[in-house]
């Protein structure tokens, strides 16, 4: 993971994306840790967290977590989901960040020198392209550890730089003692990195763009 003291960066989050990401590896992010982590490792600007929410719940299993982050140096990017239903009379739920992510780190790139992408999503490629156009350091952090990889071939390959959130695992995961036993995890399996990472976005639904009843 190579990062350097006096480089100006940001951290970009798709929290539904990395929420899948660790959780299919069998372990939680401690927030706190991750962005110790990375203030110890480089000049860290902002860390930005974006995801989207349901509204019209009475109580959201992500709330707490996205107040924690607001009160604790994170940046929240949200906006509430839209619900529709399609030709076919099936309720759907959009909740795409994807394009605030990309007008946001567009936007602050002029006073950065490395951005740091937590998102395997293939369309972040073009974002990652005219980011270094303009000279900057692009880091994309998934993995390559599942079946199938939750991070696009094409977005690994335009990154400077790709990250194995497995390989974060003993640096940013939450204290062991709070884990719940192996088994009744819904994923299980990993492979140890180099590297080692915990706190969960208990998001409700997963990094597409559409959710179907």
């Amino acid at each position: 993971m190579q990062f350097y003291e006096n480089e100006r960066t940001a951290l970009f989050i798709d929290g539904a994306n990395l929420y899948a990401t660790s959780k299919s590896l069998g372990f939680d992010i401690d927030y706190k840790r991750l962005l110790a982590l990375f203030r110890k490792r480089a000049h860290l600007v902002r860390a930005l967290y974006y995801t989207a929410l349901a509204e019209d719940q009475e109580y959201s299993s992500i709330r707490p977590l996205i107040d924690w982050l607001d009160y604790n140096g994170y940046t929240m990017v949200t906006k509430p989901t839209k619900e529709f239903t399609d030709s076919a009379g099936r309720r759907k739920i959009k909740g795409n960040m994807d394009i605030e992510l990309t007008v946001d780190a567009m936007r602050l790139s002029w006073n950065l020198d490395h951005i740091v992408l937590f998102s395997g999503d293939g369309d972040f490629r073009y974002l990652v392209a005219a980011l270094q156009e303009r000279g900057k350091r692009v880091s994309v952090i998934s993995t390559l550890q599942t079946q199938p990889p939750m991070v696009s071939d094409d977005l690994r390959r335009q990154a400077d730089q790709f990250i194995d959130l497995d390989e974060l695992e003993d640096l940013i995961c939450r204290d062991p003692a709070q884990r719940p036993p192996r088994e009744q995890r819904t994923f299980a399996g990993r492979n140890q990195g180099q590297f080692g990472g915990r706190e969960t976005e208990p998001a409700g639904f997963d990094d597409g763009d559409d959710f179907v009843d």
